[in-house]
């Protein structure tokens, strides 16, 4: 008997670090190489800028708003689009109606969609909201009603001939099938939500990490500029690794243990 595949979802932790070291190897060569910190500073001179913003405390008070920004955004844009994509899903005279407007939004370039929200409402905590929702709801839409569409209806049909209510089969034939869609609109969102929130704070809000790289950014300064995205990139790669991928891998479990049952 053969030894079974590692599953695709199982990451070494090994292989994830010395991945990274690679990362950082590479560019402290070109930093090196370079020899210019003005354009490319080294990764220890990085470090000390992020070392000295944490002792301050601002790396903790512009990364946690920041943070805050990306879950409030993302939490809309899931759950509004996580229910229109079912709907749209499972009615397609819905869907044929609503599906024009759903690709209107999906090609609505992010940058519009923040200044009319910054015009519309005002330079607030609101406006970067919506704006980012908006921005992020239509792809979680698509996603979950490509999802809707690709169930296995026999299955369905099945737990209405043996009598489960209407949430019974969302909740146990439905919501599994959809788990790899979600996962896929879980991962997307989070790196579009946070790259769209910077715009939103470099454009028009007083703190965050898009603010403080605008800030940086007038004064030339590399280093701070890099300090405060890669601290943001960390803080989005322990998302990724810690929550992410070990719901990827509850999910998937349970759908080899469903398999191996029927």
């Amino acid at each position: 008997m053969g030894i079974p595949a590692r599953p695709e979802h199982a990451r070494n932790p090994l292989v994830i670090v010395v991945s990274l070291a690679g990362l950082v190897a590479v560019w402290w060569l070109g930093a090196l190489s370079m020899a210019d910190p003005d354009i490319l500073p080294t990764p220890q001179q990085v470090w000390t800028v992020i070392a000295a913003e944490a002792a301050s405390g601002e790396l903790w008070l512009h990364t946690g708003m920041t943070l805050s920004r990306v879950i409030a955004a993302f939490v809309f844009a899931m759950g509004i689009g996580s229910v229109l994509g079912v709907l749209l899903g499972l009615y397609p005279r819905l869907n044929t109606w609503v599906d024009p407007w759903v690709v209107v939004f999906l090609n609505l370039p992010a940058l519009v969609v923040i200044v009319l929200a910054y015009l519309w409402i005002g330079l607030n905590e609101v406006a970067a909201i919506v704006a980012v929702s908006v921005n992020k709801t239509a792809m979680v839409v698509v996603t979950v009603r490509e999802g809707v569409r690709a169930r296995d209806r026999q299955v369905g049909e099945m737990a209405q001939v043996f009598g489960l209510s209407r949430w019974m089969r969302f909740r146990h034939v439905l919501l599994p099938q959809l788990a790899p869609f979600l996962s896929t609109a879980v991962r997307n969102g989070l790196a579009v939500i946070w790259k769209i929130v910077l715009v939103v704070e470099f454009l028009g809000r007083g703190n965050g990490v898009g603010f403080q790289i605008h800030l940086y950014f007038q004064l030339f300064d590399t280093a701070t500029v890099l300090a405060y995205s890669l601290s943001f990139v960390a803080v989005m790669l322990l998302i990724e690794y810690l929550v992410v991928q070990t719901s990827e891998a509850q999910s998937a479990r349970w759908r080899r243990l469903q398999r191996a049952a029927a």
